[in-house]
């Protein structure tokens, strides 16, 4: 288990902050499974909270049952930073996380991002400020303040780490946990993450501050990932993006993994599609139909790779329905054309 300054997370595996797709429906499937220590939203604006926009308040959606959570924020001033992280708090977060590597464009040219990774006395001045303002010593949230917490790639340029003395120095500053990405802003999401890379961070950061915890990041698609990735980096944990998109039960297989040794079977088809239903309910109930369908849209081909046999005609219906009663017709549709595959395979095994 893990700790991040005075919040006690039951296991040591964290949902990573997926621009596009982390809203609160995502989040809820994924504790659902089990696993899930601790889940961050979305990326957030500062100026679009304190502003009040549609967009920014429905990426910081969360409930009761969402907890605890991380409410992560991009931006390069440090006040806005502070104000924005008040919001948060004052909104149900439980970690406030500041954004250091995001490697897109529309983020970096603001010196949001992995920008920050090139302007290190702001970063430091942006945690210095944030903690000012929620953490302990504030004067506010449960037991006097919340944590802040920092997410990193190891530079901007691949010849050039910065991460290994920057991490440290955020430390210093009074970052509670540090979350490496093992790639580089010139890498984009392309490549493969450097695990000697992460460890060089870990090694820096434990070097000086053996308790605070540091999370590895990057390419743990499946259970065995995350014991690999804390075998050869040292981490204390690993946050998991992509690979959760289309397997949202990996918490759980990981969790299972570390502490029984097994991994439980996966969801057969049926257990496949009511996940998915699911999901689709709760993006209609959290936020609205019209929604509800663009995501499913763009969705419905992450879910059907954990569908086994058949399913590019339940895949076109999905992307072609019209409205969530035909999205329903399609689910319903393939799962009895499942049910009757088995029926037809389990009569010819008898026949032979």
């Amino acid at each position: 288990m893990l700790r991040i300054g005075p919040v006690q997370l039951q296991t040591n595996l964290l949902l990573a902050p997926i621009a596009g797709y982390c809203d609160l429906a995502f989040r809820t499937i994924c504790r659902e499974q089990g696993g899930v220590g601790l889940a961050c939203t979305d990326l957030l604006s500062p100026q679009g909270l304190l502003r009040g926009t549609a967009t920014s308040l429905d990426l910081a959606q969360t409930n009761d049952f969402d907890k605890p959570v991380g409410m992560q924020l991009y931006g390069a001033h440090p006040t806005i930073m502070a104000d924005g992280a008040r919001w948060a708090r004052d909104h149900g977060a439980t970690v406030i996380d500041i954004n250091m590597g995001c490697p897109v464009d529309k983020v970096c040219k603001k010196d949001g991002g992995s920008r920050l990774l090139c302007i290190p006395d702001t970063a430091e001045k942006i945690v210095e400020a944030v903690l000012g303002a929620v953490g302990p010593g504030s004067g506010s949230g449960p037991g006097g303040g919340i944590p802040v917490t920092a997410k990193l790639r190891l530079g901007w340029f691949d010849d050039q780490p910065v991460a290994e003395w920057l991490a440290p120095r955020l430390v210093r500053a009074g970052a509670a946990m540090i979350t490496i990405h093992g790639r580089t802003t010139q890498q984009k999401f392309s490549g493969s993450v450097s695990r000697a890379g992460i460890r060089r961070v870990v090694e820096a950061v434990k070097g000086e501050f053996p308790r605070i915890p540091v999370i590895g990041n990057g390419d743990v698609t499946e259970a065995g990932h995350v014991l690999t990735m804390i075998r050869e980096t040292g981490c204390d944990g690993v946050m998991i993006g992509r690979g959760a998109l289309s397997t949202p039960w990996i918490f759980r297989d990981a969790w299972s993994l570390q502490t029984s040794g097994s991994v439980p079977d996966p969801p057969d088809n049926a257990g496949v599609l009511a996940i998915m239903r699911r999901y689709f309910d709760l993006m209609r109930e959290y936020r609205n139909d019209h929604y509800a369908m663009f995501q499913i849209r763009r969705r419905v081909s992450w879910f059907a790779k954990r569908l086994r046999g058949p399913c590019k005609k339940f895949r076109e219906r999905v992307r072609v329905a019209p409205d969530p009663e035909a999205v329903y017709e399609a689910i319903d549709a393939y799962v009895s054309d499942a049910h009757a595959a088995d029926e037809i395979d389990a009569d010819a095994a008898r026949v032979e």
